[in-house]
């Protein structure tokens, strides 16, 4: 605890992580919207179920957000914008306002193969300067 308060570092990191899971847990309540994401079910097994498919939901959701984010910092690149890890460290797979909740879905594009995924940007996260060592 002493660590925590006298680093300044640390406290930046924990904090950090700690927005990272409250953002993740507002996104999958927001996702949640049956019942206002109340699970309803005195049933240990269906409430597992109720909170595995919302995080399975929030993780396709995120997945997707997170191609088509990948494909807006190619098309900037294309342009001849240069992004830095830094850039990409400010944007969150959180968003909501490109999901339709309750939306009518075409589910005869369930047969359609995706594109092949590509993992690479051409963006080099070495290039920040590191934080300076605590003395």
């Amino acid at each position: 605890m002493l660590r925590f308060i006298s680093d300044p570092s640390l406290r930046r990191r924990v904090t950090a992580a700690t927005n990272k899971v409250e953002s993740f847990n507002n996104f999958t309540d927001w996702l949640a919207f049956c019942n206002g994401g109340v699970i309803a079910e005195n049933d240990p097994v269906e409430q597992e179920k109720a909170v595995k498919l919302t995080s399975l939901l929030a993780n396709c959701a995120i997945f997707h957000t997170t191609l088509d984010l990948m494909e807006v910092v190619r098309e900037l690149q294309a342009e001849g914008w240069q992004i830095t890890g830094e850039d990409l460290a400010a944007i969150s797979p959180y968003l909501t306002d490109h999901i339709m909740r309750f939306g009518s879905y075409a589910t005869t594009e369930l047969t359609a193969r995706p594109d092949a995924f590509d993992p690479h940007l051409d963006v080099d996260f070495d290039a920040e300067e590191p934080e300076p060592a605590a003395a």
